[in-house]
């Protein structure tokens, strides 16, 4: 079994890997403790924050929090609420009162989100047996047309962000994109260099556990705007 010392140096576990051995750190999410040692269960990249080691999993389903913003697609419309896909193994429901929009008494209320409109809602309940409630009425909510929606490993959605937003915020302001990202691994693009901007998420979701990731794409995006003929871009050199 393998050894894995306990630095904050980012590297790739397996299950079974012992990341710690004493009693001054504790267990976080992917890890568990069996004696001295504290054990991943899962494959995944080690982190280490102030006393607590956990293992972020390269791959895995998308599972709800209270919070999270979450892009969705409207799969069915009820009398007073819609059920919406939200790329999880639950689904959500939205009700009347979770929009903004006022609803007239009996109203269709496909007229506001119908089957097949792409949303991006706010988690407002997660149950123990996995009820889940979305919201609209929150400033950064809205229903989305047009653009792009990209796929990406749900538990990939932070190094997608980068620390402080630095990572999507690089890649919006070099390809002129508006991005909005979900916690459940779906990510809208729109304007600017749309399919690059797509291209470098996925570069992102490809080699997240990579030293430097975030310089390789910039510089994976400069070099392809270069061939575009893009002044602005060459300026920034």
């Amino acid at each position: 079994m393998k050894d894995a010392d306990s630095s904050s140096k980012a590297e790739i576990v397996l299950p079974g890997d012992v990341l710690y051995r004493g009693k001054n750190m504790l267990p976080g999410r992917g890890t568990y403790r069996h004696g001295d040692e504290i054990i991943s269960k899962v494959v995944g990249l080690k982190a280490v924050k102030d006393r607590t080691i956990s293992v972020i999993p390269l791959a895995g389903a998308y599972i709800p929090k209270v919070g999270d913003y979450v892009i969705g697609e409207i799969v069915e419309v009820g009398l007073n609420y819609w059920l919406v896909d939200i790329n999880s193994p639950y689904q959500a429901a939205m009700l009347m009162f979770d929009i903004p929009e006022f609803v007239e008494k009996n109203a269709d209320i496909s007229q506001y989100y119908d089957f097949g409109d792409i949303i991006y809602a706010k988690i407002t309940n997660v149950t123990k047996t996995k009820y889940i409630n979305l919201t609209m009425k929150d400033s950064k909510c809205r229903k989305i047309v047009g653009g792009l929606i990209v796929h990406i490993t749900p538990s990939k959605v932070p190094r997608l962000i980068g620390k402080k937003g630095s990572m999507v915020s690089m890649i919006k302001n070099i390809t002129g994109s508006f991005i909005l990202v979900g916690q459940n691994g779906r990510v809208w693009i729109k304007g600017g260099y749309e399919t690059l901007a797509a291209e470098a998420i996925y570069m992102i979701d490809m080699y997240s556990h990579q030293k430097g990731l975030t310089e390789k794409v910039e510089e994976f995006l400069k070099k392809e705007l270069e061939k575009e003929g893009d002044e602005d871009v060459r300026q920034t050199k």
